[in-house]
């Protein structure tokens, strides 16, 4: 059987302690090379531990002055669903909503921008084919909870009323109403889920610490002629939301 990694190892007996009350809330930790020397192992072996648990979201470490004890933050769930997220890309609306989902966005469109080559194979388009290239940040509570990077080929949009997503008759409606209303009907949506390490721009962003685990969702949206008319990168913070993904069942 696979030995554990010593920094695993330090990590959950460091847990153990935290949970146990060792160290309150909002109290500095010994330094590591006082830590390293209760354990016997290198600092470079405890520095690995303390990152996991910052990781993990029990530890926070601040910049020249140590490693502390985390604040616990609720964990909400988001739940992707094709039941409960019928817009496929819509901002949040008024009236009920799940707990943690978003209730205010702010965006940013920019027309006629070349698609990147992986945006282009991702749309099936030529590089450098134009779009419309959309940034929104999505707040719960008032908190960052969600990053979302969006094109759609312009081939499709252009001179129509819902060129730009949030501007026009149909603003904030979503994917699905949108490109139905130009005779465009989606039938398939792909989401590809990948954990990632929060860039400096991402951390920015949704007030978090670089090298945060965040979950990246790679999601395309076709027509039922096979064409896809969006895609996008969504970006989610690990520590703050766990996303559960929902199917239903087709009965004959």
């Amino acid at each position: 059987m696979p030995r554990e990694a010593p920094y695993l190892a330090v990590a959950d007996v460091l847990r153990t302690r935290i949970l146990a009350g060792e160290w309150q809330i909002g109290e500095r930790l010994p330094s590591r090379a006082r830590l390293s020397e209760e354990y016997g192992v290198g600092r470079n072996v405890m520095q690995r531990a303390m990152d996991r648990l910052i990781t993990d979201g029990l530890l926070e470490g601040r910049a020249g002055s140590g490693t502390y004890v985390r604040t616990p933050r609720e964990r909400l769930r988001l739940v992707r669903s094709r039941h409960r997220d019928r817009g496929f890309g819509s901002s949040p609306g008024p009236g009920a909503r799940q707990p943690g989902s978003a209730d205010a966005w702010d965006s940013h469109s920019k027309v006629r921008v070349p698609a990147p080559e992986e945006v282009a194979v991702r749309l099936g388009i030529r590089p450098g084919g134009l779009c419309v290239n959309t940034h929104y940040e999505f707040l719960a509570d008032g908190q960052p909870v969600q990053l979302s990077d969006s094109w759609e080929p312009m081939a499709i949009t252009d001179g129509t009323p819902i060129v730009l997503p949030e501007m026009g008759p149909l603003a904030g409606k979503g994917v699905v109403e949108r490109m139905r209303s130009i005779g465009v009907v989606i039938s398939t949506v792909v989401e590809v889920p990948r954990p990632a390490r929060a860039t400096q721009a991402q951390a920015n962003l949704l007030g978090i610490s670089v090298g945060d685990l965040v979950l990246q969702i790679e999601r395309t949206i076709y027509a039922t002629d096979g064409r896809p008319v969006e895609t996008a990168d969504m970006v989610i913070p690990d520590m703050r939301r766990e996303v559960v993904y929902e199917f239903g069942v087709d009965h004959p």
